[in-house]
């Protein structure tokens, strides 16, 4: 009926006057027109093509790359990395040639370090080539002298000091409105430089298998080779092996060596009896340990029993406590009859050393593993009434009043404030920073009574802090000191190079020194406290502070205020 287009409604034209449709015709396909594929071509070359087109065009290069690494990556996934390394065998030619290599390289960098000589030199330069800082009396450097001095030094000591006169070692140190820095900060920087690099290659020449590490036999070869040097030089040759040993467990306790730097003096005269003591590397203390592993050893064989060692302390420790010490850290017994075991002298070490050092965390640790009665890593409620069983038994017996199990196990819990309120773990112990307290609780009765009687004990610790403040509030400016430390001696020099009448308190001449030492790192919050200096009364600080606020300017004001100066 319709006959016709569609297409002839749009115009107005009557349907039976259009023209018949001619016959669509067929487009051929892209490929087979050659100036369409001189466009994909030409498209495909990057050519002609905009900054978005080109970077896009680079972001799919990238991609792709980076995931044909991947794949690649991911076949290979089956053969797995080295990462160990064979040491070579001992006296082969590559262990040789590494020992010879290692050998040559620390003879370079101990030839590269200032000696003794050079550092004098060094000072001399300094203080030939420096300027007076009329307001403080500081002896400075601006960067034109610091490179004079750099010349100068360069001449007389050799290029080995230029390293210290980089323009980023004068960038390190603090300047005033001039520009300019003070000599002695650099001059301690320079040494300080020196004895740690010192130390170090000491210590690994004497890394064997050069891993980084020093083992215990390593330890030994460094302590034997320090002894010569240090006031403990006489002691008997057949003491020597139990002061090494009783020294390597201290450094492996503490990795610290502070202490046993303070041994690096003339003659042990210098030290008081009381410092001796307390330095767990001083003959004093080493013989100390000595003794008391001998006096406890009744029979005589070398090791203890766990008879022998209930008369430590004056047996003050309960038997759980001996009994777990054994079996956790002391070694089963080779010669002994049966599964009896018994204590060497290393293994007594580190029970007097966790002892002694309840508070840190090797200690502690130590202590833990005897606490932990079943070895699940906390303790509960039934442990902490089972240890301090043994406690209260002594406790009574030594005629002391009737106390609640219930109460102090209650009272160990507030102290601890565990995270799971249902047991106490290392981790708790720890972080409440009482664990100290809270263990000698649980294994001396001794220990116990200490924390008894805490606020008496406080009123006596309070004498000495008494004694400082009075004594710092005598003179304009008071220092505490010891005779035979550097940084005290610095400082004291300084205030007499500013024509300050300063009274000195040599701690180490003293027979109240030690308490007074603790006192001041109690307020001070640092320990060695020395030098501790006050001003009109107040604590300013130690040598960081006294030569921040002179080099600062702000010293002079200061004690002008307080009246040690009137210019």
């Amino acid at each position: 009926m319709y006959g016709g287009s569609s297409d002839g409604e749009g115009g107005g034209h009557d349907t039976s006057s259009a023209a018949p449709a001619a016959p669509q015709k067929k487009i051929p396909p892209a490929s087979s027109m050659p100036w369409v594929r001189n466009l994909r071509r030409y498209i495909g070359t990057g050519a002609g093509l905009g900054s978005e087109a080109l970077m896009e065009l680079e972001t799919k290069r990238i991609l792709l790359e980076i995931f044909k690494e991947r794949q690649q990556k991911n076949a290979e996934a089956g053969s797995i990395p080295s990462f160990y390394k064979k040491k070579p065998e001992e006296g082969s030619i590559s262990h040789r040639v590494q020992r010879l290599a290692k050998y040559r390289f620390l003879k370079k960098q101990s030839d590269l370090l200032l000696n003794a000589d050079d550092l004098d030199a060094m000072w001399v330069c300094l203080r030939e080539n420096c300027v007076i800082d009329d307001a403080t009396g500081a002896e400075k450097m601006n960067y034109e002298d610091f490179c004079h001095i750099a010349s100068v030094c360069t001449e007389q000591i050799g290029p080995k000091c230029r390293r210290f006169f980089s323009p980023s070692n004068f960038m390190k140190f603090e300047k005033d409105e001039a520009g300019r820095i003070a000599i002695l900060p650099f001059y301690l920087y320079v040494m300080r430089t020196v004895s740690l690099t010192q130390a170090r290659i000491d210590m690994s020449e004497l890394d064997e298998d050069s891993d980084g590490f020093l083992q215990p036999h390593e330890m030994e070869a460094y302590i034997r080779g320090l002894i010569p040097n240090l006031a403990q030089r006489d002691m008997p040759p057949a003491f020597i092996q139990m002061y090494w040993k009783a020294c390597i467990k201290k450094v492996l306790l503490s990795n610290c060596l502070q202490e046993l730097m303070e041994l690096h003096q003339e003659s042990e005269e210098e030290v008081t009896d009381t410092e001796q003591a307390e330095n767990w590397f001083s003959l004093t203390s080493a013989q100390r340990i000595c003794d008391m592993f001998l006096a406890l050893d009744k029979d005589m064989n070398g090791t203890l029993s766990k008879q022998e060692l209930k008369e430590y302390a004056d047996g003050t420790l309960t038997e759980i406590f001996i009994e777990r010490a054994f079996d956790e850290h002391v070694r089963r017994s080779k010669t002994g009859g049966g599964n009896a075991r018994e204590m060497d002298f290393e293994s007594f070490l580190d029970f007097v050393l966790a002892l002694e050092n309840k508070d840190t965390p090797e200690g502690l640790t130590y202590l833990f593993r005897c606490l932990d009665l079943h070895g699940r890593g906390y303790l509960t409620t039934a442990d902490i009434h089972t240890l301090f069983r043994d406690v209260h038994q002594k406790w009574i017996e030594g005629g002391n009043y009737e106390l609640c199990i219930e109460d102090v196990r209650d009272e160990i819990w507030d102290m601890v404030k565990p995270a799971d309120p249902l047991r106490i773990t290392l981790s708790d112990l720890l972080a409440c920073k009482q664990g100290g307290t809270v263990a000698s609780m649980l294994i001396d009765v001794r220990g116990f009574w200490a924390h008894d009687n805490r606020e008496n004990l406080l009123q006596e610790e309070e004498e000495p802090e008494e004694e400082v403040t009075r004594l710092a509030s005598q003179r304009a400016v008071v220092i505490f000191s010891k005779s035979s430390c550097c940084m005290c001696h610095t400082v004291k020099t300084l205030f007499s190079d500013l024509g300050v009448n300063t009274a000195v308190y040599e701690l180490d001449e003293d027979p109240r020194g030690r308490e007074m030492e603790k006192a001041l790192a109690k307020l001070i919050g640092q320990n060695p406290p020395v030098p501790a200096v006050f001003i009109g009364g107040i604590l300013v600080g130690a040598t960081d502070k006294i030569m921040s606020l002179h080099l600062g300017g702000k010293l002079v004001p200061l004690l002008r205020a307080a009246g040690a100066i009137w210019l």
